[in-house]
């Protein structure tokens, strides 16, 4: 396998930025995939939190579901104004000044004192949480094109790891220690994890440019490669209808359903852990076989998990075997996805802006629609929801243009 040095030199034409001495390829990987773990996490510490908070502050936890989408709105508006100056400013100090930032909104939501300002706080620590779509375009650049995705994976590995150990953890942590404990936590960490990783990352000079030059990019790098925009609609359709079931989940366990504890239904999102194995093999199947073909796949293993909810709602193994399902196929798709959309153009930093923006805008639009139809229809209703999100994904895509 080529170094670092060499991979860089040959793809760029010019010689690697100074800075410190990085660790080994394999450390490297591996710091960057618990770093986008730990800081990923602070996305969904609210979902499993929302009895917690809604007994401290008087409501329930359906009128307060609305504070997991804020934290998926401001991740996207983040997104849009930080990710694409990965592709022209010194990463280490931009990684090093959103690590602050996140870690003193989350302190900041840990003192709330009502669901107005918490719902800000969660804003501003989504907003700039986004260190792994920084890291990402790092690992697809320093990778050999022929291990790329596989690569790629180990960071998504870690990502999705992140989101649904924020369910286990925060729910356990929560129901142990209190919700304000589990943002206090996600400080500390956050703040570790994210200058240690700044620490080791290539240093560069920040090319001229504007907060709003990356975001004023995106409407031409989007009409420039329809593979671009295929593989955003995609990853909405099938983050929108993950996100529309997952974020509701906790609501239908801990109701009149099922009963259970906020520890006890945070330990339902083990079975989401699990499917994130199969990152790295996606990974593999992407290099051999191409993007489109796993997508594919992926989309039909999602479809299959729909009903599989629906049945949750009464049949607790029926749950088991969907939230597998819908895992496996969201990473799958999220490898392939990403791995088009990181090469797809000569600005990656700005096509992993659009393409994650795009999933994560259809994340938060299916959780707010979501918990709007469990009010009204129930678990039915958010079943239905994701159906819609994933026929909507594949359907707009596959009309040929």
């Amino acid at each position: 396998m080529p170094s670092a040095t060499t991979t860089i030199t040959s793809r760029t034409g010019r010689a690697p930025a100074r800075g410190p001495r990085t660790p080994s390829p394999g450390l490297f990987l591996t710091l960057l995939a618990v770093c986008s773990a730990v800081t990923a996490a602070n996305i969904y510490l609210a979902a499993p939190l929302l009895s917690l908070m809604a007994r401290d502050f008087g409501s329930t936890p359906s009128a307060l579901a609305w504070i997991a989408s804020v934290a998926q709105l401001g991740y996207a508006v983040g997104l849009l104004f930080f990710a694409p100056l990965g592709d022209s400013v010194n990463r280490r100090r931009l990684v090093a000044g959103l690590t602050l930032v996140t870690a003193l909104a989350l302190a900041a939501s840990a003192l709330a004192p009502g669901a107005g300002i918490l719902a800000a706080a969660v804003f501003v620590a989504s907003a700039a949480t986004v260190v792994p779509q920084l890291l990402v375009p790092l690992v697809a650049e320093r990778a050999p094109a022929g291990r790329r995705a596989r690569h790629v994976a180990v960071v998504i590995a870690g990502l999705f790891t992140g989101i649904v150990g924020a369910r286990v953890l925060g729910g356990l942590a929560g129901q142990a220690f209190g919700w304000r404990w589990v943002f206090a936590g996600a400080a500390v960490l956050t703040l570790a994890l994210g200058l240690a990783t700044a620490a080791v990352l290539p240093s560069r000079r920040s090319r001229e440019g504007s907060l709003f030059s990356g975001l004023a990019a995106l409407p031409s790098v989007l009409r420039g490669s329809p593979e671009l925009w295929r593989a955003c609609v995609r990853q909405a359709g099938m983050f929108g209808a993950w996100s529309a079931l997952w974020t509701s989940l906790a609501v239908l366990l801990t109701g009149p359903a099922y009963g259970l504890s906020t520890a006890t239904a945070g330990l339902f999102g083990l079975f989401g852990l699990t499917a994130s194995a199969v990152a790295p093999l996606a990974g593999g199947l992407v290099d051999r076989f191409g993007a489109a073909r796993v997508v594919r796949s992926a989309y039909l293993v999602a479809a299959v998990s729909v009903p599989l909810f629906w049945l949750g709602g009464q049949v607790l193994g029926a749950l088991f075997a969907a939230a597998v399902a819908i895992h496996a196929a969201l990473v799958a798709s999220h490898v392939a996805n990403q791995t088009l959309a990181l090469t797809a153009t000569a600005t990656p930093a700005t096509a992993n802006t659009a393409y994650v923006v795009a999933g994560f805008a259809g994340g938060a639009a299916a959780s707010a629609l979501a918990g709007a139809a469990y009010g009204r229809f129930g678990w039915g209703g958010v079943c239905a929801v994701a159906g819609l999100w994933l026929l909507l994904g594949w359907g707009v895509t596959a009309v040929r243009r």
